[in-house]
């Protein structure tokens, strides 16, 4: 067997459940016409991607996310919508647009075919082990070339300093832009 059926045949309940919330919560954020619905999905979408990020072995990045895109940034976005007018809107599938619904499918559709190139979680065959000895270096050498003893934050503050500080000037970026939108008044 080959392909997508292997993959599947590899994913975990767990995983499966994982995938299929995150994608019917990403549909729903996508599809709700009310902003507030929209809002409160998209938030449990967050979650659900801490919780596959979990998963797959990567709690730096899932607490990130369980933090900033769950946490603050829903946050956010109630405070705005407390702070701002609320439009009402009919809620039925007549108002979707079904050509952005199909062009989405056929996204989707053309993701998952690239699925059969993914290997397993913790194989051998995955990216991380396609060069051993930059992975080796790292672990070895971190403490000696930076000072710091955790290897993933060596990584991330000295190896990918320039890039860190990009996403903290974003991340900052977006705080002052929130603070202007709450900090308005507006007139109903």
């Amino acid at each position: 067997m080959t392909g997508i059926a292997t993959y599947a045949l590899s994913i975990t309940t767990v995983e499966a459940s994982l995938m299929v919330f995150v994608v019917v919560t990403a549909i729903v954020t996508a599809l709700a016409r009310d902003v507030l619905s929209s809002i409160i999905v998209f938030g449990a979408y967050s979650l659900g991607m801490a919780a596959l990020y979990t998963f797959y072995r990567a709690p730096d990045v899932a607490m990130t996310e369980a933090a900033i895109s769950a946490g603050v940034t829903t946050v956010l976005l109630l405070l705005t919508i407390a702070k701002t007018s609320r439009i009402e809107y009919d809620v039925s599938f007549e108002s979707v647009d079904w050509s952005a619904a199909g062009a989405v499918s056929l996204l989707g559709a053309g993701l998952l075919t690239t699925m059969t190139d993914m290997p397993v979680v913790g194989s051998m065959e995955s990216p991380v082990w396609a060069n051993p000895e930059v992975t080796q270096h790292y672990i070895e050498n971190t403490y000696a070339e930076t000072g710091v003893e955790n290897t993933v934050m060596a990584v991330l503050a000295s190896y990918r300093g320039f890039d860190t500080f990009g996403e903290a000037v974003v991340v900052f970026g977006a705080g002052v832009a929130a603070m202007l939108v709450l900090h308005r008044e507006v007139f109903t």
